[in-house]
């Protein structure tokens, strides 16, 4: 049976999504995956290499993948209410923030992506792994940060304070839900393989859902944070309806942001499909 490399997060999410296809709980499309766990701006970095045959990515390293990957309707995080937050140790307002350090989860990330689209001015970043930048803002070490995944929900217990949520920012200017991560599959792969992956991951996230305690050590295994309530908060923001298929609206919102961010000179132009055809 052909072997597939596959890169994921470690993020409640992403384990609760991909444990049925991992574990064997749905039918197989015809292939074994490897499974390589990461966090998204190294996978993001892989994907440019072109080192995974399937990963998830975000939606802003999409934009410099499109020559090699399409993207797949299920498995992705794409919502409202969901996007990153700017946070600081005082009250501040964006204005006074610019020309300020800020740390970011990674260059390639959609949180960096927005921020650089909220308006100029913010680009003097520092890259840092997500669970470290709530630290560095707390030690002083940057003026802010741009906070992700589980740190949405803890940051206030640092004492921190929310300057911006980026994805409601998003929401106001487009109307469209905020696009944060997807999956992809090399174009090489065929349209008739990459359905089947498709169709089946969609199947996966339909086992959990109908299953939701049996992924939990899965999910416990890698989670960041191991609180309960954390674990299940970031599950039911991050997987919905657009995790089982974008639809219309879901791709609506991310030609939305490719579009901006080709307007702004921030990815590069592409006229291949987004998806199979």
């Amino acid at each position: 049976m052909r072997q597939l490399s596959l890169g994921y997060s470690p993020c409640p999410n992403d384990t609760f999504i991909f444990y049925g296809l991992i574990h064997g709980k749905v039918p197989s499309p015809g292939v074994e995956f490897t499974e390589q766990l990461e966090d998204v701006e190294t996978l993001n970095q892989l994907a440019l290499k072109n080192q995974l045959d399937l990963t998830k990515i975000s939606y802003h390293a999409l934009g410099h993948l499109r020559e090699n990957y399409v993207l797949l309707h299920s498995g992705g995080a794409l919502g409202r209410g969901c996007g990153p937050l700017i946070i600081a140790k005082q009250n501040t307002s964006m204005a006074k923030l610019q020309g300020k350090k800020i740390a970011i989860p990674g260059q390639l990330t959609t949180a960096n992506l927005l921020l650089q689209l909220y308006s100029d001015g913010y680009e003097d970043v520092i890259i840092l792994p997500f669970d470290q930048i709530m630290a560095a803002v707390e030690q002083g070490q940057v003026d802010a940060g741009v906070i992700i995944h589980e740190s949405r929900f803890t940051y206030q217990q640092h004492g921190l304070k929310k300057i911006l949520d980026l994805g409601e920012w998003w929401e106001k200017e487009s109307g469209y839900p905020i696009p944060l991560g997807g999956i992809l599959a090399k174009r090489d792969l065929g349209a008739t393989l990459i359905g089947n992956i498709d169709s089946a991951l969609r199947q996966s996230i339909e086992y959990a859902y109908a299953h939701p305690q049996e992924p939990q050590n899965y999910i416990k295994q890698h989670a960041q944070e191991l609180d309960d309530n954390v674990v299940r908060n970031h599950i039911d923001l991050y997987v919905n309806n657009f995790s089982l298929d974008l639809g219309d609206e879901g791709i609506k919102a991310v030609n939305s942001l490719l579009c901006r961010a080709e307007e702004r000179g921030i990815i590069p132009p592409c006229k291949l499909p987004l998806f199979t055809e």
